[in-house]
C-alpha cells in the first residue's frame, strides 16, 4: 500500500510541476502515472549502476554529480515514454531537483510514524 501511495504522490507532484516548468510536458495525468512507474523501475535497476560508475565523480564533486545522475534518469524516462517530453538536459536537471525536494517533503508528511 505504501508503494501505491508513493507512486501517486510522485505522479501528482510531477504532473503539477509540468504546469509550472515550461520545459517538461505530459499529455495527461495518466502519463504522469506511467512516468512514476517507469521512474521507479529506472531508479531500481539503472540508477545503482550509474551511481557505481559515477562514484569517483560523485566523490570529487562532493555529491553534486548525483544530481546529474538524477537528470539522466529523467531523460531516460523521457526516452521510454512517448507521452512525455523534456526539452533538454537543463529542464531535466531542474525537474529532477524540484521533484526530489517536493516528493521528499510530501512523503515525510504522509508516511506512517511506526
Amino acid at each position: 500500500m505504501n508503494i501505491i501511495i508513493r507512486l501517486l504522490i510522485t505522479s501528482i507532484v510531477a504532473y503539477l510541476l509540468t504546469k509550472i516548468l515550461p520545459g517538461v510536458h505530459f499529455e495527461g495525468f495518466s502519463s504522469a502515472i506511467i512516468f512514476a512507474i517507469v521512474l521507479g523501475l529506472l531508479n531500481l535497476i539503472v540508477k545503482p549502476i550509474l551511481s557505481l560508475l559515477g562514484l569517483p565523480l560523485t566523490i570529487i564533486t562532493l555529491g553534486l554529480f548525483a544530481l546529474v545522475i538524477n537528470a539522466v534518469i529523467i531523460l531516460m524516462a523521457d526516452y521510454f515514454i512517448d507521452s512525455m517530453e523534456v526539452d533538454g538536459f537543463g529542464w531535466a536537471f531542474i525537474f529532477s531537483i524540484a521533484l526530489s525536494i517536493i516528493t521528499s517533503l510530501v512523503n515525510s508528511f504522509v508516511s506512517d510514524k511506526d
